[in-house]
């Protein structure tokens, strides 16, 4: 069995991955930026499609549990309260 701790380090990598990827057809399908911004709006470009992905995933898995495997593992986290 996968631990909670696993579990959440899986669901955070994987739409971190998504996002790369979306940044990347981005780039592949010709939406470029100016050489003098593209650094900084390219970190934001990852940052935003990450967290919109995330959000996205998340709010569709409250209504259908199983569309969580788009997070890495359909399993949400299970923390344990310290004592």
């Amino acid at each position: 069995m996968v631990s909670g701790y696993l579990t959440s380090l899986i669901r955070t990598w994987v739409p971190i991955g998504i996002g790369l990827v979306l940044t990347w057809l981005a780039e592949h399908f010709n939406i470029v930026l100016d050489s003098n911004s593209q650094a900084g709006l390219s970190a934001l470009a990852v940052a935003v499609l990450t967290a919109g992905y995330y959000a996205l995933v998340r709010l569709l898995e409250h209504k259908w549990p199983k569309i969580g495997i788009l997070l890495g593992k359909a399993a949400k986290p299970v923390y344990q309260q310290a004592a």
